[in-house]
């Protein structure tokens, strides 16, 4: 296919509301990049709610920060962006259930995501995964909006973690474990 009839498949098919085949292709590379499962938790009360991610890394040891890339149209976003806290849950094997929750999967929205798992607090007042793998509880030091996603900066302002426990990994599609 020439240079021509690739781009202008490609506007078609963004006029139509698909992905462009790039698309495609990164998103399958993409898949191929294993990473630790994170779920993001923000708010209080009944106003709890919260997201899966993997696309969690280190921004800096001095002062601690993290990156996080939020979609916007996740429906944790705006209450990230109102909140200004929130905290960072990087899951162990045993939180399949957990994690495919605040993915959304089922319908769980909401304070129904925290069901199940024991819940409790640091610095922020943010909901933290009692048995999580390790814990970043973060405030929105900034979000950055690019394309279809708000890259989150967060400073880390308490973190814990659990010795001797392994991560859950997700890695072409599915979660995984870590052989030792």
């Amino acid at each position: 296919m020439n240079a021509h009839v690739q781009s202008t498949a490609a506007a078609s098919a963004r006029e139509a509301g698909e992905p462009a085949p790039a698309s495609f292709a990164f998103r399958a590379a993409m898949r191929k990049l294993a990473g630790a499962v994170s779920v993001l938790t923000v708010g209080k009360g009944d106003a709890r709610t919260g997201l899966t991610a993997t696309s969690v890394s280190s921004l800096s040891v001095d002062p601690p920060s993290l990156l996080i890339s939020v979609n916007r149209t996740a429906s944790a976003c705006a209450v990230l962006l109102s909140e200004r806290s929130f905290a960072i849950n990087v899951l162990r094997p045993h939180h399949e259930a957990l994690a495919d929750r605040f993915a959304g999967r089922g319908g769980v929205k909401g304070v129904a995501r925290y069901e199940g798992a024991d819940w409790t607090r640091l610095a922020t007042g943010a909901p933290v995964l009692a048995d999580a793998l390790a814990v970043f509880d973060c405030e929105l030091e900034d979000a950055i909006e690019r394309h279809s996603h708000i890259i989150v900066i967060g400073r880390v302002v308490a973190s814990r973690i659990t010795e001797n426990a392994a991560p859950l990994l997700y890695w072409a599609g599915a979660y995984r474990g870590l052989a030792v």
